[in-house]
């Protein structure tokens, strides 16, 4: 009974710490649950307080997104519209130009040269200022030019003395003619009279043997020789006047071209005088002075430049931009040293040709791997300064500076 009764004990005491390790354990897992709900609850709370007056997120869930609103689609239509259009007018808008940077203001540059060697004793203070055509600009000294002239005029003076004494040979000449055709009339005559009697002579002693002597004849053929012979020396006279006469009418010509070489030889001393005083050929700026007062220049050797009032623009435009391109179509220009200020011009030529074409050692595209590369068609452009126009001579505007020009083509 005894032991039985310590079983019954034993298996009530198992019994009771097995429900207190259950009742434990129902326990923590109802603590852990408890917790949960309080911390959710308590985030809940956060959330709320978070949100702010009038903040509700069931409201925010229930909004559709921003692509299903129909405002959205709205404006995205009425944006991409408006980049349409715009960019549609646009390309309407710029078809109608064309424009380039390679473009430059070009002009005739004039470059002035001593033409005869000399000091310079006045120079022009006119360094990048404007002259006006004719305006003197550089004075050679004129001492050697002078005796030049003065050298040139003495021959002329002895050319024409010698003019005179040849002349006078000339009138001495033709009067010794005269003379010896007086001179040679005699003998002429006595020639003839001789040459007679000897025929009469002749034709007797034909008729009659003993009408005419032997010794009759004889003297008759001697004095016909020697009056022949005196006509002779009277011909030869005469002809040597004539020789006479020739040379000095040569020495005339040859006087005479003397004094032609004295007068060119003025004249060329004249043209020299004239080349003393340096002259603005053209209207325009002066630049590049090298010279002062003192200095001595030889004849070619050059002095300063002229930038002329008249400049025009050489704008290179690709092959593929000439298609509308005309002459006198309107141009804006634009130079870069004055950006704010509006030219206004026109085309006034188109090159026949690629500028690479005309280039020292012309590229040979027929050999090697080629390349196609668009090339550049020089186009000449004037300014206009009519109409209210800037006119680009009141600027400082020159060969060399960069321009855009834009022509209106369509």
């Amino acid at each position: 009974m005894t032991i039985d009764r310590d079983q019954d004990g034993d298996a009530q005491a198992g019994g009771a710490d097995e429900s207190y390790r259950r009742g434990f354990r129902d326990g923590f897992d109802d603590g852990r649950a408890k917790g949960g709900e309080d911390g959710e609850a308590d985030d809940t709370a956060d959330d709320d307080g978070k949100g702010g007056e009038g903040g509700d997120d069931e409201e925010g869930d229930d909004k559709p997104p921003l692509y299903k609103r129909p405002l959205f689609w709205i404006i995205l239509i009425a944006v991409a519209a408006v980049l349409i259009i715009g960019g549609t007018l646009f390309w309407l808008h710029k078809r109608q130009y064309q424009s380039t940077d390679d473009a430059f203001v070009d002009t005739h540059i004039v470059r002035l040269a001593a033409q005869v060697s000399g000091q310079l004793t006045a120079v022009a203070a006119a360094d990048n200022r404007h002259v006006e055509a004719g305006a003197l600009l550089a004075t050679i000294e004129a001492d050697a030019t002078q005796a030049s002239v003065a050298q040139a005029r003495a021959q002329a003076l002895q050319a024409d003395a010698q003019i005179q004494q040849a002349q006078a040979q000339v009138i001495s000449a033709r009067a010794q003619r005269a003379q010896a055709v007086d001179q040679a009339r005699d003998p002429q005559a006595q020639a003839g009279k001789a040459e007679a009697d000897l025929k009469r002579y002749l034709a007797l002693r034909q008729l009659d043997a003993a009408a005419v002597a032997g010794t009759q004849i004889d003297q008759a053929r001697q004095q016909a020789a020697s009056a022949e012979a005196q006509a002779a020396a009277a011909r030869k006279s005469i002809a040597n006047a004539d020789a006479q006469i020739a040379v000095a009418q040569k020495q005339v010509k040859a006087a005479q071209a003397q004094r032609a070489g004295a007068e060119a030889q003025i004249a060329a001393a004249g043209v020299n005088f004239k080349h003393l005083d340096i002259r603005a050929p053209v209207s325009g700026q002066v630049v590049s002075r090298s010279v002062n007062i003192g200095s001595y220049v030889q004849a070619g050797s050059q002095l300063m430049a002229i930038v002329p009032d008249a400049m025009w623009i050489t704008a290179n435009f690709k092959e593929t931009q000439i298609t509308l391109m005309r002459i006198g179509q309107p141009v804006d220009i634009q130079v870069d040293a004055f950006p704010a200020v509006h030219f206004h011009g026109h085309v006034d030529s188109i090159q026949h040709g690629a500028g690479q074409a005309f280039a020292l050692l012309p590229p040979q595209n027929a050999t090697g791997n080629y390349v196609k590369v668009v090339q550049r068609v020089p186009v000449r452009i004037l300014f206009d300064a009519r109409d209210g126009a800037p006119d680009p001579r009141k600027y400082a505007i020159g060969p060399g500076m960069s321009v855009v020009p834009t022509v209106k083509v369509r």
